[in-house]
C-alpha cells in the first residue's frame, strides 16, 4: 500500500485538528507537514498533540513553502487566506485540496488559473452524503424542477464566517445549470416587507446561524398539493475530514486540473 504524505495547512483549526487525527489513523496517510497563519499561538505546537492523536513529531509553522515535501497539501483556511497564498502553493508545486468556502466569482477563476500548473481538487463540501445530494438534485430537477418552487435552506454553528453556505450554494448552482437559469439574477437571499409574489424563477437560499450546528442542507421543492424535501444533516466533522484525507490520497500523483468530488467519489 502506497503512503501518501500530507501537509495539512490550517491545523489549529477545527477542521484542521480533525483532518490531522485521522490522517494518523490513516495506515496509507502521514501527516508531514502542519502550517498556520505567522499570528497563530499555536507556533511551535506539535501538530498531533493538538489534535489529540499524540506526538506526531510535526511542529506547526508559519510557512507555506514548508510543504514542498510533502505529496499532497489539505487548505482548510478561509477564502482570503487560501487566495492570499495561491502563488506559494505553485511555487510549491504540489496537489492541492481546497477546503476553504466563501469564494467569489472572481475568486474561483484564480483557482482554476492555479490548477493550470498543479491538481488541484477544489469542493465546498467533501462529504460522501452531502455530494451524492447534489446528484440526486440534479436528477430531480431535471424531472420536475421547472413545474415547482424552490427553496433552499442552511444552517450551521455560530462560528461560521460566510454565508450562505458553499454547499447551499453549489446546491443553487446546480439546480440553476440544469434548468439554464441565472443564479445571479434568480437567486433571492432575504424576504422582508411587502414583496409581492414569488415569481416562477426565484431561487430562494436562506440562512440560519446557531449553536453548534455542524451543517444541515435543505432543498424544498414545492408544489401544488405535494412538496419534496431532500435533506443532508451532518453530525460530526468527520464526514467532511475523512473526504478531505480521501481526496489528498486520490490526488497525489495526478495531472494537472481542476477536479471535484465527483471526479474523487467516480461520480
Amino acid at each position: 500500500m502506497s503512503q501518501t504524505n500530507i501537509a495539512m495547512v490550517g491545523a489549529a483549526g477545527r477542521m484542521g485538528r480533525r483532518i490531522t487525527y485521522l490522517i494518523n489513523e490513516d495506515p496509507a496517510a502521514s501527516l508531514t507537514a502542519a502550517v498556520e497563519g505567522p499570528d497563530s499561538p499555536f507556533l511551535g505546537q506539535d501538530a498531533g498533540e493538538l489534535a489529540g492523536c499524540g506526538k506526531l513529531n510535526v511542529n506547526i509553522k508559519d510557512d507555506i513553502l514548508q510543504i514542498s515535501g510533502s505529496n499532497v497539501a489539505i487548505d482548510f483556511t478561509g477564502a482570503a487566506v487560501t487566495l492570499s497564498n495561491l502563488d506559494k502553493y505553485k511555487k510549491a508545486g504540489i496537489p492541492l485540496v481546497i477546503g476553504s468556502t466563501g469564494f467569489g466569482k472572481d475568486e474561483i477563476v484564480e483557482i482554476e488559473d492555479l490548477a493550470k500548473s498543479i491538481p488541484v481538487v477544489f469542493a465546498p463540501n467533501m462529504s460522501l452524503g452531502v455530494n451524492l445530494t447534489f446528484k440526486i438534485l440534479e436528477m430531480v430537477t431535471n424531472a420536475i424542477g421547472k413545474d415547482f418552487d424552490i427553496e433552499i435552506i442552511e444552517a450551521h454553528h455560530r462560528m461560521k464566517k460566510d454565508a450562505p453556505s458553499g454547499t447551499a450554494m453549489k446546491m443553487a448552482e446546480i439546480i440553476a445549470d440544469t434548468l439554464k437559469r441565472d443564479l445571479e439574477k434568480n437567486a433571492v437571499y432575504c424576504r422582508r416587507g411587502l414583496i409581492g409574489e414569488r415569481s416562477d424563477k426565484e431561487i430562494g437560499i436562506q440562512t440560519i446561524r446557531g449553536g453548534d450546528i455542524v451543517g444541515e442542507h435543505t432543498a424544498m421543492f414545492c408544489g401544488a398539493g405535494e412538496r419534496i424535501e431532500i435533506t443532508h444533516k451532518a453530525s460530526s466533522r468527520d464526514t467532511f475530514a475523512k473526504g478531505a484525507v480521501t481526496a489528498a490520497k486520490w490526488l497525489n500523483g495526478r495531472e494537472a486540473g481542476l477536479y471535484s468530488m465527483f471526479d474523487v467519489l467516480g461520480l
